[in-house]
């Protein structure tokens, strides 16, 4: 049944939760029309890790997976950001270019995508591929610089050697073949100290040419593999996926504002919460009557219309409500104004007649009647005038209701005292009269939570109707106006639905039924009860025995 309920909801609110879903959307829509197309151009970097033979298995790929994280870093840093700015002549901080700058790495490789986006698509290529030039040159400098001194040493070392090689060797031809004991032992010495600086120089030559090759090891460089090309489509806005989301939030941000609005709705909606709050029967639910008709004679025009078998449902509930006390004074009343009392009692007191009662109808609301407007019939004498003019006479009073076996004693002029009217002794007298002159009298009461009329007449009656509209009546005003009532006497007899709307209402599934029977234009008795969702015997009369 929650399940039934939550689907009643929706359907009762589909045009809120439409038009959410179509403004959200629409919106949507229109900002990523008017939004700068962005475009995305991508590169991939593979990183050549420095070899080491000493380093195990688990160990190179340990190091591989970091030094691809870090040039992942380093390729949004600063320095380079700032190098390529100045190499394209950008606009752009290095901070507003970090933002359109996505680095990632692909798992299980050494490789790295390096994506751009930019509103121009040749300049998203553009930064793409310079910024993997300028990490690339920056990162060859700063592999290099870690040999750098001991490179520059040993040069300056060979140099130095180098020259005093030259002067000795200059030094050698300049003596040439010496005679004497001197000579001889100065070119002794001189060809002994170019062996030592050439042995000197051969070790450093082999200690410079050793620092190379290990420079040359252990440098880790980027190499680009697949270089970025200018893409042909943008990639934002999506127009599409973006408005299908928007349509999509505006769905459940309007599907939670209703069921907000239905938890914090407190009127009475459906049967069940009138039976739960109230703890009495619903005898009936009416549908909404359109405008188009003429309201109070609904049921003597469209006899065979679903809420005229509605009403008739209404009326043999009625009267299985008591069977061992009839109801012969029947008020009808509401909680508060505006909810339809007039038209169930005008079309109630109709179908009563129909089934072979005499009925009085009584407009006893002396503040706004309106039963002589919704029957169509002069105000002149009605029942405040009973209470001032001993001329006037009940049977003068009453007038024709249109129907056979139904009279309707109209309110009459408005008195100041209205309340003190229906308490007076005299009106229990002209109830006793209306009872004698017929099977069924149902008065139109003003509304019980308002003033006092109702419960005064009530305590008088043999039972009083509650109608209840769906979505208006509040519980709490319903509640109270049945306590207000009990306090009084008054037997509240059951709840009438009034005014309730037939689309997408499970309460009303049987009307459907019973528009099929009306088309036919068949022949059958007219007390064929199509209830309005509330069970009843198909009887016109109730028995004289409860069953």
């Amino acid at each position: 049944m929650e399940l039934k309920q939550y689907a009643s909801v929706v359907l009762r609110w589909w045009w809120l939760i439409l038009l959410g879903t179509v403004l959200a959307g629409a919106a949507a829509f229109f900002i990523s029309r008017i939004q700068t197309s962005v475009y995305e151009a991508t590169t991939t970097l593979m990183v050549n890790q420095a070899s080491n033979s000493t380093a195990t298995d688990y160990t190179a790929i340990l190091t591989s997976e970091q030094l691809a994280q870090t040039y992942s870093q380093m390729l949004t840093e600063r320095p380079v950001l700032e190098k390529t700015i100045a190499e394209l002549n950008l606009d752009d901080r290095p901070e507003d270019l970090a933002k359109a700058i996505s680095v990632k790495l692909v798992p299980s490789t050494q490789l790295i995508t390096v994506s751009a986006d930019y509103t121009n698509p040749a300049m998203a290529a553009q930064i793409a591929n310079t910024l993997v030039k300028v990490f690339s040159e920056q990162n060859a400098t700063l592999q290099t610089s870690r040999y750098a001194a001991s490179i520059d040493s040993l040069s300056k070392e060979m140099d130095q050697l180098r020259q005093q090689i030259d002067s000795t060797n200059a030094a050698i031809a300049a003596l040439g073949s010496p005679t004497d004991a001197q000579g001889t032992a100065r070119l002794a010495q001189l060809q002994n100290d170019l062996a030592q600086y050439q042995g000197s120089y051969a070790s450093l030559l082999q200690s410079y040419e050793t620092i190379r090759v290990a420079e040359a090891q252990s440098t880790s460089n980027v190499v680009q593999v697949e270089p970025a090309v200018p893409p042909e489509k943008p990639v934002r806005p999506r127009t599409l996926l973006n408005t299908l989301l928007a349509a999509v939030l505006g769905v459940m941000l309007t599907l939670g504002a209703v069921f907000l609005i239905e938890y914090l709705d407190d009127s009475l909606k459906t049967p069940e919460d009138a039976q739960r709050r109230l703890d009495l029967p619903v005898l009936g639910s009416i549908a909404h009557i359109g405008r188009s008709h003429k309201v109070g004679l609904y049921v003597a025009e469209h006899p065979r219309a679903p809420i005229s078998e509605a009403f008739r449902s209404l009326r043999t509930n009625i009267q299985f409500a008591s069977v061992d006390h009839p109801v012969r004074i029947l008020v009808v009343s509401s909680a508060g104004p505006e909810e339809g009392k007039s038209t169930v009692a005008a079309n109630l007191a109709v179908v009563m007649a129909q089934g072979d009662k005499r009925v009085i109808l009584v407009d006893a609301d002396l503040r706004r009647p309106s039963l002589h407007e919704l029957l169509g019939l002069p105000n002149r004498l009605g029942l405040s005038d009973l209470f001032l003019r001993v001329d006037v006479t009940l049977e003068r009073a009453l007038q024709s209701g249109g129907t056979p076996n139904l009279r309707v004693l109209t309110s009459g002029k408005l008195p100041p005292n209205p309340a003190e009217l229906m308490g007076s002794e005299r009106m229990a007298k002209l109830l006793s009269e209306m009872r004698a002159e017929a099977d069924l009298v149902i008065m139109d009461a003003p509304p019980a939570l308002v003033v006092t009329d109702a419960a005064l007449l009530g305590a008088r009656s043999d039972g009083l109707l509650l109608v209840v509209q769906p979505g208006k009546t509040r519980q709490d005003a319903a509640t109270s106006a049945v306590e207000s009532l009990k306090r009084t006497g008054t037997k509240v007899i059951g709840v009438v639905f009034n005014n309730v709307p037939i689309k997408h209402n499970r309460y009303y599934t049987d009307y459907r039924y019973a528009s099929y029977y009306q088309s036919k234009k068949e022949e059958g008795p007219e007390e064929r009860n199509v209830s309005a969702g509330v069970p009843s015997p198909t009887v016109s009369d109730p028995p004289t025995a409860p069953h």
